[in-house]
């Protein structure tokens, strides 16, 4: 209830909007153990929402959230470790609290974990781990997941080079408006079907893609 009466406070639902007063009962309710006002009120040091800026108690609080098993608590504070911010930086730890909200089906945490196995970034470098990571969050319609999982099958990075899986993958991601994947999709056409290349290509280059403005110029 104190957390629910902070949100009214925090969007004006119901009362006046006041951010401090939002806080006042985030606090309440954080210093119970609630999971969701713990990470809440970190939210509000980081932003310095109704309260002075301070982004070490603001990991201070993702930090008691996480360890409650607050799935997005965990992926924040995994950034905040990747970034440096309120924490010294650390790329292990980063890996280690994105793994951790990852097995719990967080999309944005399981392709930030593939990134970390593509690259070798605070874990082993592992293609293969990368592409499973890759293609969990890819299942949940996560775009850029979805584009990247396309690339490795394209390109046989950390699993076999399979062309028509690699359009399939571009497809979903392209249907969700990124450029990139449009960008690719419309190349994977080029040789079977020029119209369905050029229309690909145009919905790249609306958005502002080099290499699909140039494609076009080719093509036209």
């Amino acid at each position: 209830a104190q957390y629910t009466l902070g949100l009214c406070y925090y969007f004006g639902e119901g009362v006046k909007e006041d951010k401090e007063r939002a806080v006042e009962w985030f606090s309440k309710a954080a210093e119970k153990g609630d999971a969701q006002a713990q990470y809440t009120l970190g939210l509000c040091y980081y932003f310095g929402e109704g309260v002075k800026e301070d982004k070490e108690r603001a990991v201070e609080w993702f930090s008691k959230a996480a360890e409650k098993g607050d799935a997005q608590a965990q992926y924040t504070l995994g950034l905040c470790y990747y970034f440096g911010e309120g924490v010294k930086e650390d790329k292990e730890r980063a890996a280690e609290w994105f793994s951790k909200a990852a097995k719990q089906g967080h999309a944005e945490a399981q392709f930030n974990l593939g990134l970390h196995y593509a690259l070798g970034d605070g874990v082993r470098e592992d293609k293969e781990r990368a592409a499973e990571w890759y293609s969990k969050a890819a299942k949940q319609g996560h775009a850029q997941a979805q584009y990247t999982l396309g690339l490795c099958y394209d390109l046989g990075k950390g699993v076999k080079e399979d062309k028509e899986r690699a359009a399939e993958w571009y497809g979903k991601a392209a249907e969700q408006g990124h450029a990139e994947a449009q960008y690719f999709l419309g190349a994977s056409y080029l040789r079977e079907n020029e119209e369905r290349a050029v229309h690909w290509f145009s919905k790249a280059a609306e958005q502002g893609h080099a290499g699909a403005k140039e494609a076009l110029d080719i093509l036209k």
